[in-house]
């Protein structure tokens, strides 16, 4: 009868241990549509300085702390495209006079989604590597985006540039305003989404003291 006494703490712990795991999906779950829907409005903000905006940082931080990485590539992608079906709806009824969906939106896309792999990269909230990820996605998504839109048969955004070396430097210089606001908003994004997910985790599931 002693021998079965003893089991039951060690039981009890596990059963708490399940219900406190459940109720932190819950939470998470929410907390991402919720992440979801302020990123989107933010976005479409008027009076917002360009490449400053949240989905950099979303990126990292669905690649870091999303198991399942199909979804985390969907964190960014699903704010994104809220955010543009927000823009073409205030676009054709004549409120904004930037339309949400254009030609080559997919590349676009595709290079938001790919910013999820520097998250991959952060283990047990690494401030180092977080900040290192912070200049980097930003950083190669102003390489690449730009390289992108200087390559393209079709100019984006109203500006074509000569297929040469000169023409690459100056394209590189159109996007240079924009990039110091990438790095900065990625920077503090970053520290709110991290932040609060540490915060909110810390102490989800506290270990329980058997009296023996």
């Amino acid at each position: 009868m002693g021998h079965n006494f003893h089991r039951f703490p060690k039981v009890n712990f596990l059963f708490l241990r399940k219900l406190s795991t459940m109720k932190i999906s819950k939470q998470l779950a929410a907390s991402f549509i919720l992440l979801i829907v302020i990123a989107s409005l933010y976005r479409i903000m008027p009076g917002r300085p360009y490449g400053f905006a949240p989905m950099i940082a979303m990126a990292i931080f669905g690649g870091a702390v999303i198991k399942d990485k199909k979804f985390a590539f969907l964190l960014p992608l699903l704010a994104m495209f809220v955010s543009d079906g927000l823009y073409q709806l205030l676009y054709i009824n004549g409120v904004g006079n930037i339309p949400g969906f254009y030609e080559g939106q997919v590349i676009n896309y595709l290079l938001f989604a790919g910013m999820t792999v520097f998250g991959f990269f952060i283990k047990n909230f690494n401030v180092k590597r977080i900040a290192i990820a912070s200049i980097s996605a930003p950083t190669a998504y102003f390489l690449i985006s730009n390289f992108l839109v200087w390559a393209s048969s079709s100019p984006l955004a109203g500006w074509s540039r000569p297929k040469t070396f000169s023409g690459l430097m100056m394209c590189y210089t159109d996007g240079l305003p924009f990039y110091p606001w990438s790095v900065a908003s990625t920077f503090i994004f970053a520290a709110i989404l991290f932040g609060s997910y540490y915060l909110m985790t810390r102490n989800a599931v506290k270990p329980l003291t058997v009296a023996k």
